[in-house]
């Protein structure tokens, strides 16, 4: 899942919803804890959780993450 976060405080904003994901993991059991955030460039940023394909559906419904990708190792 991920989320993408754009402007001069793109990073800063990735880098906390991070901290807003660990929560949640934390809360809801999450079997993986797998997130982080990447800088793309000055104005774009962007946030991301790795969840299995049981949590995917309740995950997105509740997050609405901007899109998602495969995660391959």
């Amino acid at each position: 899942m991920i989320w993408d976060f754009r402007g001069p405080a793109a990073t800063k904003t990735a880098e906390h919803h991070e901290i807003h994901l660990k929560e949640y993991i934390v809360i809801e059991k999450i079997p993986l804890n797998i997130t982080g955030f990447e800088i793309i460039n000055d104005l774009h940023a962007i946030a991301y959780m790795v969840v299995t394909d049981e949590n995917m559906i309740a995950v997105r419904d509740t997050l609405k993450p901007h899109r998602a990708t495969l995660y391959e190792e």
